[in-house]
């Protein structure tokens, strides 16, 4: 049996990526994701990687364009503002069609904000955030082991579909400290004849000048694409929902929060469960619709002003009442509040 190792949550994606078999990390400092950086300015080059601190975070996207459309497993990282100035890029890989893992250690905002975790990304990283029709894989980890092992699911996720896939994590779980047990390679190989390099005459681009025959016909078959990954790539979890009259939904740093809320509003006889969306994008609307069934409210609970709660509203589509409590600019949800909530639904 593996031993469990103390990683903060940062290192332990980048261990993982590492794992995955990225071999080239292209990234700019911004707290608070350093440690994945610095981390990986030490470990790729004991496995023969390729580490750039690259001289903005434009520029880092940009490489990582170059070193995926030659095939490489290839990954950057950075925090909320950081991630608006890769927006670009991560448009150009969308419609090139290629893979690569993003990682967003969200923190306070808007604009410059502050170090601390939020959620206040959620909109960015789900609605593509870049300009065009694209989309994104997002995914969602709740402490430092499934950070660890999402990383790791992504580089496979990214090369399968042939897609950006972004992690959406806050500063809170990468910043702290948890036992990990590191994740074995899924042991997947992934041909990719598109590439160029190696005397293959491919052409990437994204340039696509002609509606009628060209830009049109690649949006249809970019649709399609999505449209695979929406029936096939869904993650969520359940907790205590089978005898419950309420529902929390929460992902991330909030959904640990909920967790303890309802550990104590069960001991005062309300039953509650919590539904967590793993996969943001996409996102899980119709196992969150079955999941509500017979449920007398629904809680969202997130650290922002409010934005997957829109999501959790076209899931159910009037079907059940859905309230709100969330925290913005860097402040955590409290249990008591959470509680406080609920109980008013008596």
């Amino acid at each position: 049996m593996k031993k469990k190792i103390l990683m903060k949550g940062n290192e332990a994606a980048a261990e993982a990526a590492i794992i995955a078999g990225c071999r080239y990390y292209f990234g700019y400092p911004i707290t608070p994701q350093n440690e994945i950086p610095e981390y990986m300015s030490k470990r790729l080059p004991e496995v023969d990687g390729t580490f750039i601190q690259a001289e903005s975070e434009t520029a880092a996207i940009n490489m990582v364009f170059g070193a995926s459309s030659a095939g490489a497993r290839a990954m950057t990282s950075s925090s909320s503002p950081g991630i608006s100035l890769k927006q670009e890029g991560i448009s150009y890989l969308a419609a090139a069609q290629l893979p690569c893992v993003v990682i967003n250690v969200s923190r306070g905002g808007p604009g410059l904000g502050n170090i601390a975790g939020s959620q206040g990304d959620y909109f960015q990283s789900t609605r593509g955030g870049g300009h065009g029709d694209y989309r994104t894989i997002v995914l969602a980890p709740f402490n430092c082991q499934e950070f660890a092992d999402l990383t790791l699911k992504a580089f496979d996720l990214a090369d399968e579909y042939r897609m950006v896939v972004m992690i959406l994590t806050d500063g809170f779980v990468g910043q702290m400290s948890e036992p990990v047990i590191l994740p074995e390679p899924s042991g997947k190989k992934f041909d990719k004849p598109w590439a160029v390099g190696q005397g293959k005459r491919n052409k990437v681009a994204s340039l696509i000048l002609s509606p009628e025959d060209g830009l049109t016909q690649h949006n249809y078959s970019l649709e399609k694409v999505y449209n695979r990954v929406t029936e096939e790539v869904i993650d969520f979890e359940e907790y205590k929902l089978d005898d419950a009259d309420y529902m929390i939904v929460a992902y991330g740093t909030s959904a640990r929060i909920a967790k303890e809320a309802i550990e104590v509003l069960r001991t005062k006889g309300i039953k509650v469960g919590y539904f967590r969306p793993i996969t943001l994008w996409p996102f899980p609307y119709k196992e969150l619709k079955k999941a509500s069934e017979g449920k007398k409210k629904i809680l969202t609970v997130e650290m922002s002003l409010g934005q997957m709660v829109e999501d959790v509203k076209l899931a159910v589509n009037g079907a059940i009442d859905v309230d709100f409590y969330g925290v913005p600019g860097g402040m955590l949800p409290t249990p008591e509040a959470i509680i406080e909530k609920v109980v008013s639904y008596e």
